[in-house]
Order: C-alpha cells, then sequence, then structure tokens
C-alpha cells in the first residue's frame, strides 16, 4: 500500500480512513500489509502492518552493462553518450534531492512543492517496488497514484486505486489540471477502483470516464472506541447547548452555512454555544462573519484539534454538524455518533448514503440546518432519539467488513 500519512501525524480523513481500513484488513490471518508513507516519525502502531519511509530508503542507481544498452538504444545513440548524459541526470538529481546517506528527505506533510515530491515519492516506490513481495498494489489517493504506476510497470502485479476524494470535492469545480491528470492517470492505469461512497463513484464515472464495471464503492467506517476515550467524561452540568463543526476550514466543508445557521438559532436560542474546530484557509473570514452577525461572544475557535482532544470536543457537544458542499464520505459525523452526539449531516456527503439516524440536509439550506439545530437542542425526546439510535447504528459500521470487500476485490484483480 502507498498512502500519505498514517497515524497519529494527521491532517485530515486520509490518514484516518487508511489506519482503520488496514487494522480492519489485518483481521484476515493470511493478509500481510506493507504500508509506505513519505516520512514515518517513529511511533506509529506497526502491530498489524509494516510501514516503511521513502525517507529511510536509499536510492541505488541500477548499473546496465555495456551490451545492453548497446543492444537497445545503439541504433539511435552512442552507448557512452548514454552512461554520460545519465551520470549528468543522476548527479543533477543528486544534488538537488538526495542526502548523504543516499535517501531523499521528504517532509511528511504538503508542502508547496507537493507535485515535487509526490514525483521523488514513485521514484523510491521503484526501489521498494523490486525489493518487497507482494500480491496486489494498493495506491491511496491522487498523491500516491504515481507510485502505484510506477511499482506495477516495474513488478506487473494489479494495481487497485482508492479514491477518498477528487479534486472536483476539494475545489467545487474549479479543477487544478495537474491534479486532475493524476487522477486521470491513475484511474486509467488501475486494474480496480475502489471509491468511498457511490456519489464518488459517479464522478469517478462520469468526470473521469471510467468503465461502471471498474469502479466498486466500499463505505468507510469506524474504529471502536478505546479505553482512554470512553474515560473521558460527558457534558453534565452545563446549561448552555453546544453545537460543533470540527474540520479544515475550507470552502469544501461549507463553513460559512454553520455561521449562517448558528445567527438564526442564536435569534431563537440565546442559550447556544457554537464551536468551530480546525483550521484552514477561510479561517480568518469566519471569525469576521461571525463578528459582523454579532454572534462572536457565542462562538469559539479552538483550532486544530488532534487525537484524544477531537473527541473530548465531541463528548463536550449537545449537536455535531458537518455542511459540506461535497463531501466524498466524512468520518466524523460516525465519531460523533459513537460518542452519543446526534449529528447533522449535507446531503451531499458519502455518508448519507448509510446513515439513517443523523438528519440529513441539503448544504446551502440554512433554514433547514437551524430548524435541525434548534429542534435537537430544544426537544429531549428528539435529542435521546438521535442520541441512541444513532450510536447503535454506527456501531455495527465495521472496518473488519470493509476490508472483507476489499479483499474480495483483490481476489478478482489477481485472478484476472
Amino acid at each position: 500500500m502507498f498512502g500519505w500519512e498514517f497515524p497519529p501525524h494527521i491532517l485530515g480523513g486520509l490518514g484516518t480512513a487508511s489506519y482503520g481500513l488496514t487494522r480492519g484488513m489485518a483481521m484476515q490471518p493470511d493478509m500481510d500489509i506493507t504500508f509506505v508513507i513519505p516520512k514515518p516519525w517513529g511511533d506509529e502502531d506497526q502491530s498489524f502492518l509494516k510501514i516503511i519511509g521513502t525517507c529511510n530508503t536509499p536510492i541505488v542507481w541500477r548499473d546496465v552493462s555495456y551490451e545492453y544498452v548497446k543492444e537497445r538504444i545503439g541504433k539511435y545513440m552512442d552507448p557512452q553518450m548514454y552512461y554520460d548524459l545519465r551520470d549528468h541526470i543522476y548527479a543533477d538529481f543528486t544534488y538537488k534531492y538526495v542526502n548523504d546517506l543516499g535517501c531523499i528527505e521528504f517532509s511528511g506533510r504538503y508542502p508547496d512543492n507537493l507535485l515535487e515530491e509526490i514525483n521523488n515519492y514513485s521514484i523510491v516506490a521503484g526501489v521498494i517496488a523490486r525489493t518487497e513481495q507482494y500480491d496486489v498494489i494498493h495506491a491511496h489517493d491522487w498523491l500516491t497514484y504515481p507510485a502505484g504506476i510506477h511499482a506495477k510497470m516495474i513488478s506487473g502485479k494489479p494495481m487497485v486505486i482508492h479514491v477518498h476524494a477528487t479534486d472536483y470535492d476539494r475545489s467545487r469545480g474549479n479543477v487544478n489540471p495537474n491534479v486532475y491528470a493524476i487522477e486521470k492517470d491513475g484511474m486509467d492505469n488501475a486494474d480496480h477502483i475502489i471509491t468511498v461512497s457511490n456519489l464518488t463513484r459517479q464522478t469517478v464515472i462520469e468526470k473521469y470516464h471510467q468503465d461502471p464495471s471498474k469502479v466498486t464503492t466500499v463505505h468507510n467506517a469506524v474504529e471502536p472506541l478505546s479505553p482512554e476515550i470512553l474515560a473521558i467524561p460527558d457534558k453534565k452540568g452545563v446549561k448552555d447547548k453546544v453545537i460543533t463543526f470540527l474540520g479544515r476550514i475550507t470552502m469544501q466543508k461549507g463553513p460559512e452555512y454553520f455561521v449562517e445557521a448558528a445567527a438564526k438559532v442564536l435569534a431563537k436560542a440565546p442559550n447556544a454555544r457554537f464551536v468551530m474546530a480546525g483550521s484552514g484557509d477561510m479561517m480568518d473570514q469566519m471569525i469576521r462573519l461571525a463578528a459582523s452577525k454579532n454572534i462572536a461572544d457565542r462562538f469559539h475557535f479552538t483550532g486544530v484539534m488532534k487525537g484524544k482532544q477531537v473527541y473530548e470536543v465531541l463528548k463536550a457537544s449537545d449537536v455535531y454538524v458537518m455542511p459540506s458542499v461535497s463531501e466524498p464520505f466524512g468520518i466524523s459525523p460516525l465519531e460523533a455518533m459513537q460518542c452519543g452526539v446526534p449529528s447533522i449531516i449535507s446531503k451531499q456527503s458519502g455518508c448519507a448514503e448509510i446513515l439513517d439516524y443523523a438528519v440529513k440536509v441539503d448544504y446551502w439550506d440554512i433554514e433547514a440546518m437551524a430548524d435541525a439545530m434548534y429542534a435537537i437542542i430544544s426537544y429531549p425526546a428528539m435529542y435521546e432519539f438521535l442520541k441512541d439510535e444513532g450510536k447503535k447504528e454506527v456501531d455495527n459500521i465495521k472496518w473488519e467488513y470493509a476490508g472483507q470487500k476489499v479483499r474480495r476485490i483483490y481476489e478478482q484483480v489477481i485472478n484476472k
């Protein structure tokens, strides 16, 4: 498997899904998983898989005999010219990227030179592909598709790609042509494509022109709560009702609709408080919007929440809201419902396909969103119903089942 992030060092749902899926798959006794990421930090859980860091993998320049070069390209180029050109390119590349240990350095994040890091990651993937033993290549999200293609070319093994999101989701349709080209190339070269929802599956078929028979939906799931999380106390003795948004504060997540709806709720329920947990390029804009609505004194911007902090925020909430404009899946409502927090989600989210006990509204329907928030904090019977039934529902959405579906896809591509 090629991935870009892995807990505890994650910036979004991609790392959470990678962890949950691999843990669920590892429950199959004959499944060995090697997970490749740009930069491990040393505190990842490797009890159920092996993690390889491309930053720790020396690049070996593969020597090729003079006779081989002469046979292959002798008609077009003097073999010595080939060696001179190769050494020049390698020297330039080494000077720019390779450290004294013969490894390429990676940030382990999403830097400004992300396309360079993606390319370097795919180069190291070729080295790893020659040394590891495996039956299937599985590439998560567009950042690792070039690595998967490189590994497939070297090994001849089938490649499955996992579409956690497309640039249509991230950009509200203002697609980056470079990203689209990488996504399309990955899909065209894949033996099978896994999407996290039927919503994403339709995007892959219609926008990337893929054969429907090649695309299968495997919905995400949620990890069981650990004893440490279960020990976090629930909200008790607090009169104010807390309504929470938790995620990246970017246009994909629809934060402005949350603020607009909050203003309408506070007009009728002045005891409500609103939490916007996370960060992103729209955070300053949201702070100004809350101020312009004269609700800043009832609004809390916490910044990024990680690990246990996420569950502390959720357990302190009465309602969780995910107003995403385009959400391929959305694991956070499942995590909230696990904690017994009634959830409101946009109909434009993949998790809406599998959740019956979350309130669903169109992301743009501020009136409906505000009505749902107000109803949950005002009517105890509604709150208790959504709390109890929602928890029962998500407790049966398990990564183990998702892993079994992925296994069937593996067997299908191997048998082909």
